[in-house]
């Protein structure tokens, strides 16, 4: 199973971005999904969850501001991250697995970081 994630970047307080993670090598439509972050000096959190049936789960911090969704067909899962927040920067982690795992500490498969650094 391969996970590639995209769509970090530089961007300011305030702003958007879209982070996208592309799965291949399984059956996507059966695998929860999730977001993991980890900043500088800081142990790596969960921000967001995605059931095979469309059920989410976020950590508080990013509540109303980051939505999480899948598309199936394209066997890909996304980020949109609103109203984006110094603190929110970090290196953006996307995992694949039971959601158990995946809703909780994380674990299973899990793809290459891309960063997102918000700053003015």
């Amino acid at each position: 199973v391969q996970l590639q994630a995209s769509g970090g970047g530089l961007v300011q307080p305030g702003g958007s971005l879209r982070l996208s993670c592309a799965v291949s090598g399984s059956i996507f439509s059966d695998k929860a999904m999730g977001w993991y972050r980890q900043a500088p000096g800081k142990q790596r959190e969960l921000v967001a969850a995605i059931n095979s049936g469309g059920s989410t789960k976020y950590a508080d911090s990013v509540k109303g501001r980051f939505t999480i969704s899948r598309d199936n067909a394209k066997n890909t899962v996304y980020l949109q991250m609103n109203s984006l927040k110094p603190e929110d920067t970090a290196v953006y982690y996307c995992n694949a697995g039971q959601w158990m795992v995946v809703s909780g500490i994380g674990g299973g498969y899990w793809g290459k970081g891309t960063l997102v650094t918000v700053s003015s």
